[in-house]
């Protein structure tokens, strides 16, 4: 299946404000873009793309001051399956994890671990090691959290989550990775487009974010949001938490005037007739800022 992904975001900034971005598709997607998934910036300003430690594609830019519109559109080609569903996987011993991994087991910025340890072994340490372990925390995150954009914040941290008992969907994963991590399961967070395919409409789009476990022989993805396997999930970054892939680093104050997320699965008749047609201009999408 092919799926129109992109984004327009309008800031208003200071003059000369440093910008560093996280808004494009992940590195591993390589030939499965179709048009061009290059950041666009209005005003036209010089772009430094580079990789980020995680393998995240990246921009670097000064914004010049008053209102900036940042936008990229392009369509991927996606399996059209669900997220994979393995209940056999089982949980490695420390000494069997690579070491590549090892970096996700341990306290991160926005993921406690030592104030999650006895809670989570409290909830967990009687469930089957491996898959289903990390199914009953994804359940238990997604039944203790109430989602609502009103509960988000910058500086929310996993406990903060867990005490508050609400969060948007960074908070769910946050909470669910620090979890993990407390019953040495490598956990890593991720972000990216999750649009309304094979589920109803659920209003104006926004980006999304979920996590990722390291299980037997790879890493499995898990969202406690939704708590559901879905399709046409596009990752744009991975990382420890949040604080690592930030859409937008500012240095420097800015307001956010504009927000509009798209991710939608291209019709069939599109397909045969010509794909990069549809890119010849944004999509009419609502703004999320309207549903806030």
């Amino acid at each position: 299946m092919f799926i129109r992904i992109g984004f327009e975001i309008v800031i208003d900034s200071p003059p000369n404000t440093p910008l560093l971005l996280a808004l494009s598709p992940h590195s591993s997607y390589g030939n499965r873009i179709i048009g061009s998934d290059q950041l666009r910036a209005d005003p036209p300003v010089p772009l430094e793309d580079y990789l980020d430690e995680f393998g995240n594609r990246r921009s670097r830019l000064v914004a010049p001051g008053g209102l900036l519109t940042l936008s990229a559109d392009c369509i991927v080609e996606d399996s059209g399956e669900k997220d994979v569903v393995a209940p056999e996987k089982r949980q490695l011993e420390i000494a069997e994890l690579p070491p590549e991994t090892l970096a996700y087991l341990t306290a991160s910025r926005y993921c406690e671990v030592d104030e999650l340890v006895d809670r989570a072994w409290k909830l967990f340490g009687e469930t089957p090691p491996g898959w289903p372990r990390v199914q009953a925390i994804c359940d238990w995150v997604h039944n203790h959290l109430t989602f609502g954009y009103q509960f988000g914040r910058p500086t929310k941290t996993a406990n903060h989550a867990l005490l508050e008992r609400t969060g948007v969907c960074r908070d769910f994963a946050q909470l669910a990775i620090g979890l993990c991590r407390a019953m040495n399961i490598p956990a890593r967070y991720a972000s990216g487009y999750l649009g309304d395919i094979g589920v109803p409409p659920a209003g104006p789009g926004d980006f999304c974010a979920w996590f990722e476990v390291y299980l037997e022989d790879g890493w499995y993805t898990f969202d406690a949001r939704y708590n559901t396997p879905r399709i046409g999930r596009v990752l744009m970054v991975r990382g420890r938490d949040a604080a690592d892939v930030a859409m937008i680093t500012s240095f420097g104050d800015y307001e956010l005037k504009g927000f509009r997320v798209w991710c939608d699965e291209v019709p069939e008749r599109h397909a045969e007739t010509g794909l990069e047609k549809l890119l010849a201009e944004l999509p009419d999408a609502p703004s999320i800022m309207e549903a806030v």
